[in-house]
């Protein structure tokens, strides 16, 4: 089989998180370009807002086939070096080699 190129998004929340933690994870925060760095990258994304609350974790791989596992381990190493706790996570894959790209059509 083929590899593909897939966007891996996981998803979660932050589990009890102390006032250290969140002071840690809003220091983050400060300079954070969600434009620039946020994004589905090959080095993956962890971002969430000042609520601390939800989280999204972005990630593109390469792989024969579905890279859900990976996604989510992934997720899981970035959120365990960060030193805090999640739950719910979950994972939804995009083929981008199986996408339907709708180009505009010509003028005459």
């Amino acid at each position: 089989m083929a590899e593909h190129t897939y966007r891996v998004l996981v998803r979660g929340r932050f589990a009890d998180l102390t006032d250290d933690q969140r002071s840690m994870l809003r220091e983050h925060l400060e300079g954070f370009d969600f434009l620039r760095s946020g994004g589905f990258s090959e080095e993956g994304a962890l971002t969430f807002d000042e609520k601390l609350d939800f989280f999204s974790y972005r990630v593109i791989l390469t792989a024969s086939e579905k890279p859900d596992d990976a996604g989510l381990r992934r997720a899981t190493a970035a959120l365990d070096a960060l030193g805090v706790d999640f739950r719910g996570l979950r994972a939804t894959v995009t083929d981008m080699d199986e996408m339907k790209i709708n180009r505009p059509k010509r003028l005459a």
